[in-house]
């Protein structure tokens, strides 16, 4: 076959070449060919060689500057379709179309342009663009410049590759292009100059991010005016030196610290750390409340030191900044060290005034006569005034707090006298600059922030820090006999550290608690956004049904464009007016809703949306065919005079009528239908059965021109004339209509047989209505003449034939409409309930009630689909799923259940609803369903699964929602429902002969054309492919066509299925042997053809991957989007239908202000899919909701400070492709990619807001493993953010009550979470120590109570519940579901041991994070996303989990068993059981989770294997390559590999912390009854003679076994022999001849073994070094010795849970509680019982 046009992406490019333009229904937009036509205009420009007469203004550029063609091409493209659909929707439209407006390019030009533009200004440089401003007086050569630039601009944006992350790169690589347009520069060598520059070949391994340029620190490098002078133009390698010496950082040194989280939110420790010494100065007086305290004068005095310590804070930040960032300091950056010295300068000489000035004020003080002098109040003043001079900045920083316009005007100037009074307070950085809010919502953040802080501070001062003073002053007053060996002097010092041991969890709780307060009041403060956004109003199918009328005209009134003049639009008139129709909508005031039946245009509109809705349920199989016919909105086909309202409305509705008719059966006409018109769809029903039968008695069943036809119309005719003048009541006896009804239910019964063949029983039914019509409802009685005179009865009737016997007609079988319009009418007639569970389907019931209840909440309205914004979806892709075979579908796990098993179990009615479509569609046999309907099975199952193929299906709504849109936009009037069918002939036969559901208007809704619908289609079609494009960045998708890898195919099936779907990858060509070539490649099926074509081949300077793998996909594929927008969207999302409807409203929103700013990322709400799999599933989705809306809420409003969080969140395109990308791609630091485009956006001015009237489907990870893996991920990528200099940035440029909301809801969240469990340990520490030191019964003897402990164990308690975490959730629940609902739901989770869920989780998050920000080693982890329904062994989680939580939670259980052991106050069971209980139930909840939420972790004989298994995985060497799975050794040594990137403070504060397992030793030694109550130091060094023995048994036990045992087994028995009867003699020896007692033995054992573990992290740290000498193995021999012991000690409880009898049952039912309360066979999915059929 020839081609007949060029290969293109969209649409054809129209040239002379083109055989056909004409015929691509784009192409007949005059905005298109005004578009290319002024692309092609050349004018009087210079021609340079090799120029064809063809050849436009882009290929002018590529001549000059050596573009690549398909860069060419493919900016072209996207060139032409930004201005023709620009051009579109410009307001009012021009005067000829058919020439682009100057106004469409200039609008452009300056979105594009604007940022470097900015950048120029900021350098102080004028930028090269020759701009008239006038457009009235541009001509043809001024329009002609203004496309050259943005065409060279786009051109170098789209041949940058990775330097797309380094905007400002671009700017200065277009700054010099553009200044010479006619200069032949090949624009390659710059690229791969820069490339070079970025990341250097480290051999494989990463340095600390300290010692390594990343894009970042390149991208800087042109925020410095030196890159004009010191970068040659054009740059090359040769000879520019510039990079040569620019090895170092540029802006920023991430170094890793724990100091970055004071160094980035100093204004916040600063606050806290003054507010504390405050309260205590305040509160040690002992006054009641603090105003009386503040009274005396030494209060007042003593006070004023918070200025030395404030000063102090500011010496310690200059410190951090020196030794944290000095490295930044060079020959270009002199000023920045300057003032670092001059910073530290100040700070210490405000010490010494601070110090001088308050040693003055206590020179006053009288000491004798215990009085202030005179002179006091003068000198107190001097302080004060001093305290001003010190207070200036903040209260400058105050005053621009307070007029936010007054600080951005001045931050965005780029004077130099503004820059020259900034610079003490921060560097002059390109970003961070004019990032206020406007005065609104800056009252709104502030307000909510006074008053969480006034809380917190008031709780803090009442509840936390003056319960502690009296005991504070008791312990420093008490004399304690210490009982171990006391190195200072007299216990002094052991005094002060006792104290500082008290107040360390305090102090901790007052650090953290904020965050509490904060969730508190983000909570109810959400639930009121959320109330005045109507969120929630709609929460069931009753209330869908209650507020479907008015649901009719919302969903027109919102989804249908509305014409309004050009001086209407956007005043204030026209919003007084579409919020008094909302109004009238909502709450029903006035006439609440147009009805429908009055506009049958758009009655037909609706039912168009309202059926495709419905079919979409379809034909995702979560309604059935019988729900469908409930549910839809027939087509008028039986002349019924009202909207035929979905079955499901109608329910019950005509019986109550009847009902009612009987009642009144002696009121008037008036009344009685009165009575039944109160309820709209009651009276819909009346007259729509009315009009159905008299249609199917008179059209259909009754033979036209028969005597009895003509009784049957005067009967008719009879009735509605009686109706018409008032007097049916009178006329007929309503009291016969249900007899009536019960035969004509009979009639419809029988009529509905297709096998019927035989009339009599129509003819006696028939005969029976006449009779009950004759003799019962006509209440005058007629003789035999009037009855014939009046037409009602046969003038010659033979006795021997009945009166319907020749009349009645059989139906015809084969017509389908006739028998789905008569099923309709029975189910009108017969309906006794109100089908409050039609739909069955939980996700049908969740979504109609979403989307019905969004159309009543505020959005903007919808415009056309030609004047909407395009928009592009981009979707990265690696190796994941996109479609399960065959194989995976049947193969079975080790317990008999494959992936279809489950997934028939777990969507069961899906399932069901699945085989009824394909039996529908031809299958006659179940068999066939792995033949003949095998892809039909592979795509049911993938589309339950978090695969490729779902996102693929959900994203491609958005076309068919716009082909749709546009078509009803297009669509005449009378033209709506032409060429669209009733939903009962959505059927087209395929090439195979079988049947599928088909769209109404089929012709334009197929997601694929066949051959006959080329080569072009219709006018829908034409504006959804210039209005949306689906990109999918499949990196490898080469890689895998050349490897024949079945995904590969299946990515062909999606494009051949989709055809908007295009395919972008990385190819790579090898060029010699050690040599590639790379290339951005983009791919579509192209129908015509019928395969795989390719559009676009751009060559990348150098391989793809130089930062984090996602984000350069991304990035490499960006460049094939399109239009004004982008969303992004991961793999384990979804889309429905009917939200896509919404995506012109949607897009809407750029051009709404939200505050001072238009949005720059449109947030989207979430709906998770995977709740209802398990119970972990419904935990994990119960948060993510939380989070993803009532957090997602409060952030965007009022808070004003929401980020992208890897959400679906939409893009304003242009404005992030020149400002760095959708996300960052530095190695490591960037891991957390996605939430790095909020951090830029924010940081450059931009605005984040959050929209809730439409809302993306999303997948959440389902097992225990899964949800800690993907924690872990988060939790890392927070630790790497900490370092991170957009975190430092905005910590230090935003207001001081926005800084409060970024990093409580960002790092913030991690670190207080990690202070949590901090708080455990120093609690549990600081009791062990008062134990073992005999504090705590000295502080007993005395009668010093625990009251101050009450606060914090309550506190404690409440967080490890994580009832703080639960409270968004309850008040999500609460006002989307019902508040008695969210309590039940609450309940439930208790009841399913949630807490212990989230406690579990609270650890992962403090672990990963923790280590993170100490030692690095954040990477990313693949959590698999997968179905979870197979048993995890022991091994598996232990290796998971052990160091994680484990080794922790034994630790921390090992400390309450000491102090049981050992602490008085612990005697008393129920003082013990009150301090401790919330730290049991963390030690627990941290050892049986992962088997709690393990299928068939209670299962006797899977623990018994699984504790062979681990024995033998404990053992095994490994080989060469073995994995961590196979062999301990090879896990062990992964489990360090955070040391190898460690620092060397690292490394320090690590010994440092493992240290803490000698104290067990220190303290627990001197209980030993053998030392007699001595306090010696020997003590102490003999118990480490004990170790040293013990660990030189093992050493010798370990020889012998090595040389031995195989072949001298009995020399190793001799030698265990020897050592047995040696440690007998020692035993009795102490018994005898000491105080040794038997229990020593075991608290030995308490001191000796966590030694031993310490011993074991020591020398891990040390590895480097022990390496290579014989210690090393005896090391790992202890270390596998201990983790058996650690195995043994966590499978104990499991153990014991597995040998109870019903405790595997009650852990099923706990881990599937969520199915089985839908009746599912979970206990034959998790024991493999498999129920045979």
């Amino acid at each position: 076959m020839t081609q007949s046009y060029e290969t293109y992406n969209i649409i054809p490019i129209p040239n002379s070449n083109n055989s056909h333009p004409d015929q691509h229904p784009s192409l007949r937009y005059p905005e298109v060919i005004a578009a290319s036509s002024a692309l092609r205009s050349i004018g009087d420009l210079r021609l340079p060689p090799r120029w064809h007469p063809d050849m436009d203004l882009l290929d002018w550029l590529s001549l000059f500057f050596g573009f690549q063609n398909d860069n060419v091409r493919n900016q072209r493209e996207h060139l032409l379709l930004q201005l023709a659909n620009a051009q579109m929707r410009f307001s009012p439209a021009p005067d000829t179309v058919h020439h682009l407006h100057p106004s469409v390019l200039r609008s452009f030009r300056k979105k594009l342009l604007k940022n470097y533009k900015t950048w120029c200004s900021f350098h102080g440089k004028k930028h090269h663009l020759k701009l008239i401003n006038n457009h009235k007086k541009k001509t043809d050569n001024d329009l002609r410049l203004e496309l050259l630039y943005v065409s060279l601009y786009l051109l170098i944006w789209g041949e940058a590759a990775n330097l797309r992350f380094i905007p400002e790169c671009i700017c200065f690589i277009f700054h010099h292009m553009v200044k010479d347009l006619n200069r032949f520069i090949p624009i390659k060598s710059i690229f791969v100059c820069l490339l070079l520059k970025i990341l250097e070949d480290h051999d494989g391994k990463l340095p600390p991010h300290c010692d390594w340029m990343n894009y970042d620190d390149v991208n800087e490098i042109f925020w410095n005016k030196s890159c004009f002078q010191k970068l040659k133009w054009p740059i090359d390698v040769g000879t520019s030196r510039f990079f040569l010496y620019r090895t170092g950082k540029t802006g920023f040194v991430e170094r890793r610290s724990f100091w970055n989280l004071f160094r980035s939110f100093d204004r916040l420790w600063v606050m806290l750390i003054l507010f504390l010494q405050a309260s205590i100065i305040v509160s040690w007086p002992g006054y009641k409340y603090p105003w009386k305290a503040l009274k005396r004068r030494r209060v007042q005095v003593r006070i004023l030191t918070v200025f030395i310590t404030w000063s102090g804070l500011r010496l310690l930040q200059a410190l951090l900044d020196f030794m944290m960032q000095g490295k930044v300091i060079s020959k270009d950056t002199k000023r920045l060290g300057l003032r670092m010295f001059l910073k530290f300068f100040v700070a210490t000489a405000w010490i010494l005034v601070f110090f001088r000035f308050y040693n003055l004020i206590w020179n006053e003080w009288d000491k004798e006569e215990r009085k202030w002098s005179k002179k006091t109040n003068k000198v107190v003043m001097d302080f004060y005034m001093v305290a001003f001079v010190f207070l200036l900045p903040e209260i400058l920083g105050f005053l621009f707090l307070l007029f936010p316009w007054v600080s951005n005007f001045f931050e965005k100037r780029d004077w130099s006298i503004l820059r020259l009074l900034s610079w003490w307070f921060h560097r002059t950085i390109y970003v961070g600059r004019g990032l206020r809010e406007g005065l609104i919502d800056n009252i709104r953040y502030t307000l909510f922030w006074i008053l969480v802080l006034t809380t917190k501070f008031t709780f803090s001062y009442f509840l936390q820090i003056k319960p502690m003073i009296p005991l504070t002053k008791k312990i420093l007053k008490l004399h304690v006999d210490i009982e171990w060996h006391d190195f200072f002097d007299h216990g002094k010092t052991d005094d002060k550290f006792a104290l500082g041991l008290l107040w360390l969890p305090v102090i901790l709780i007052y650090l953290m608690d904020i965050q509490i307060w904060y969730s508190i009041y983000s909570s109810f403060v959400g639930a009121a956004v959320g109330l005045f956004a109507h969120l929630g109003e709609i929460r069931s199918m009753q209330q869908v049904k209650l507020r479907f009328q008015f649901f009719a005209s919302a969903a027109l009134f919102n989804l249908m464009p509305e014409e309004q003049s050009l001086n209407e639009r956007g005043t204030f008139m026209s919003k007084i007016k579409d919020a008094m129709r909302r109004m009238k909508l909502r709450y029903g005031f006035g006439q609440p809703y147009r009805k429908l039946e009055s506009n049958h245009t758009e009655a037909n509109k609706f039912a168009l949306i309202w059926n495709e809705i419905i079919l979409s349920f379809r034909e995702e199989d979560i309604i059935s065919d019988r729900e469908v016919e409930l549910l839809e909105l027939p087509k008028n086909l039986w002349n019924v005079r009202v909207i035929r309202w979905p079955c499901v409305l109608l329910s019950n509705e005509l019986l109550l009528a009847l009902s009612q008719a009987k009642e009144l059966a002696n009121s008037s006409d008036k009344r009685l239908w009165r009575k039944i018109c109160k309820d709209e769809f009651r009276r819909c029903a009346v007259l729509e059965s009315y009009d159905c039968i008299k249609h199917l008695l008179l059209e259909i069943v009754i033979k036209p021109g028969t005597e009895e036809h003509s009784i049957l119309e005067s009967l008719f005719q009879h009735i509605e004339k009686s109706i018409e003048i008032g007097k049916f009541t009178k006329s007929f006896k309503t009291t016969a209509l249900p007899q009536l009804h019960s035969k004509l239910i009979k009639l419809i019964e029988v009529l509905s047989k297709r096998t019927l063949k035989d009339s009599t029983q129509m003819v006696n039914i028939l005969q029976a209505l006449y009779e009950i019509t004759i003799r019962e409802f006509l209440k005058e009685k007629r003789t035999a003449e009037k009855l014939i005179s009046d037409g009602l009865a046969p003038k010659h009737q033979s006795s021997a034939n009945l009166l319907f016997e020749n009349a009645v007609r059989l139906p015809e079988t084969t017509n389908e409409n006739f028998y789905r319009q008569l099923r309709r009418l029975h189910t009108i007639l017969t309906s006794r309930d109100s089908m409050q569970k039609v739909p069955v389907n939980i996700m049908a019931k969740t979504r109609l009630a979403f989307f019905t209840n969004s159309l009543f909440m505020n959005m903007p309205h919808a415009p056309q689909v030609e004047k909407m914004k395009a928009f592009s979806v981009l979707t990265p892709y690696y190796s994941e799923e996109v479609l399960y075979s065959k194989e995976q579908l049947r193969i079975e796990n080790e317990d008999g259940i494959s992936i279809l098993y489950y997934l028939q179990t777990i969507f069961d009615d899906e399932w069901k609803n699945f085989i009824e479509r394909m039996r529908r569609e031809g299958m006659e046999n179940d068999d066939d369903i792995w033949t003949e309907k095998l892809m039909e099975l592979r795509l049911w199952a993938s589309y339950r699964g978090q695969t490729l193929s779902r996102t693929v299906r959900g994203m491609m709504y958005y076309y068919k929602a716009l082909k749709l849109l546009a078509f009803l936009d297009s669509a005449p009037d009378i033209n709506v429902w032409d060429g669209s069918l009733n939903l009962s002939s959505m059927v087209k036969e395929n090439k195979d002969g079988s049947d599928r559901v088909r769209s109404p208007f089929s012709h334009c809704l197929s997601n694929a054309y066949t051959s006959e619908d080329l080569p072009f289609k219709g006018h829908d079609y034409g504006t959804a492919s210039m209005k949306f494009t689906y990109v999918v960045a499949c990196q490898i998708y080469g890689a895998q066509k050349a490897k024949k890898d079945p995904r590969a195919d299946e990515i062909l099936a999606l494009m051949k299925n989709n055809e908007a779907l295009r395919v972008a990858y990385v190819d790579e060509v090898s060029t010699s042997r050690d040599e590639k070539d790379y290339y951005s490649v983009l791919v579509k099926y192209d129908q015509e053809w019928e395969r795989e074509v390719e559009i676009y081949r751009v060559k990348l300077p150098g391989p793809l991957k130089l930062g984090e793998g996602k984000p350069e996909n991304q990035n490499h594929a960006v460049i094939f989007t399109r239009g004004d927008a982008v969303q992004t969207i991961d793999m384990n999302q979804d889309n429905y239908f009917e939200e896509a409807l919404k995506i012109r409203n949607l897009l809407e929103e750029f051009n709404c202000y939200y505050g001072i700013r238009k949005p720059n990322i449109l947030g989207v709400r979430e709906h998770i899919f995977t709740g209802s799999v398990s119970s972990l599933a419904w935990f994990m989705s119960a948060q993510e909701t939380s989070f993803v809306t009532l957090g997602q809420r409060v952030l965007a409003n009022p808070l004003k400070i929401r980020m992208h969080y890897g959400h679906p969140d939409v893009f304003d395109r242009f404005w992030f492709l020149t400002r760095g990308g959708l996300s960052k791609a530095s190695r490591v630091i960037n891991i957390s990619e996605d939430i790095f485009a909020g951090f830029n956006c924010t940081l450059r001015g931009g605005n984040v807001t959050h929209h809730e009237y439409i809302q993306v489907g999303k997948g959440r990870d389902v097992g225990l493993n899964q949800i800690s893996l993907f924690e872990a991920k988060v939790a890392s990528g927070n630790g790497e953010q900490v370092l991170s200099r957009d975190v430092y940035r905005l910590g230090h440029r935003l207001d001081f009550f926005r800084m409060l909301s970024f990093y409580y809801t960002t790092v913030g969240f991690f670190f207080n979470t990690m202070m949590v469990v901090l708080t455990v340990y120093a609690f549990l520490w600081g009791r062990l120590f008062l134990a073992l030191s005999g504090f705590e019964a000295a502080m007993q003897k005395k009668s010093t109570n625990n009251k101050a402990f009450g606060a914090i164990l309550n506190q404690q308690f409440i967080i490890q519940l994580g009832l703080f975490t639960a409270l968004p959730m309850i008040v999500e629940n609460s006002l989307e579901h019902g508040f008695l609902q969210s309590m039940w739901d609450f309940l439930t989770m208790q009841l399913q041991l949630s807490s212990v869920f989230f406690t579990f989780s609270m650890g992962t998050r403090c672990h990963f994070f923790g280590r993170t920000i100490l030692h690095g080693g954040a990477k990313y982890r693949a959590t698999g996303r997968g179905f979870v329904v197979e048993h995890k062994s022991f091994a598996e989680n232990y290796r998971l989990y052990a160091r994680s939580h484990f080794v922790k939670a034994i630790e921390l259980g090992l400390i309450l068993i000491i102090y049981v052991q050992h602490s008085p106050v612990a005697r008393n069971t129920v003082v013990y059981v009150i301090m401790t209980i919330s730290s049991w139930f963390l030690v627990s909840s941290w050892i049986i989770a992962p088997f709690l939420f393990n299928p068939s972790g209670f299962d006797w004989l899977k623990t018994v294997n699984d504790f062979d298994d681990f024995m033998d995985w404990i053992w095994y060497r490994g080989r060469v390559f073995a994995k961590a799975e196979e062999s301990w050794e090879i896990w062990w040594y992964e489990e360090q590999d955070h040391l190898k990137v460690t620092g060397f403070w690292g490394k320090v504060f690590e010994i440092v912390l493992d240290l803490r397992f000698f104290t067990f030793q220190y303290g627990t030694v001197y209980k030993l009854r053998i030392t007699d109550g001595s306090t010696s130091i020997s003590v102490y060094l003999l118990s480490w003679i004990c170790v040293a023995v013990i660990f030189g048994i093992y050493v010798v036990l370990s020889f012998a076994r090595n040389k031995y045992e195989a072949k001298n087994h009995i020399y190793f028995r001799f030698v265990q022999s020897v050592i047995i009867t040696l440690t007998i003699i020692v035993i009795v020896g102490l018994l005898n001849f000491t105080k040794f007692r038997f229990g020593d033995i075991f608290t030995s054992l308490l001191a000796f073994i966590p030694t031993g573990w310490g011993i074991i992290l020591i020398a891990q740290v040390f590895r480097p070094q022990l390496r290579r000498t014989r210690i090393w193995k005896g090391i790992v021999s202890l270390a596998r010795l201990y983790d058996i012991l650690f195995g043994v000690i966590v499978m104990a409880p499991v153990a014991l849970f597995s040998w109870l009898p019903g405790c595997q049952s009650m852990q099923t039912r706990i881990l599937f509680n969520e199915a089985f309360s839908r009746g599912l066979q979970i206990f034959q999915i998790v024991t493999g019982k498999r129920t045979q059929t």
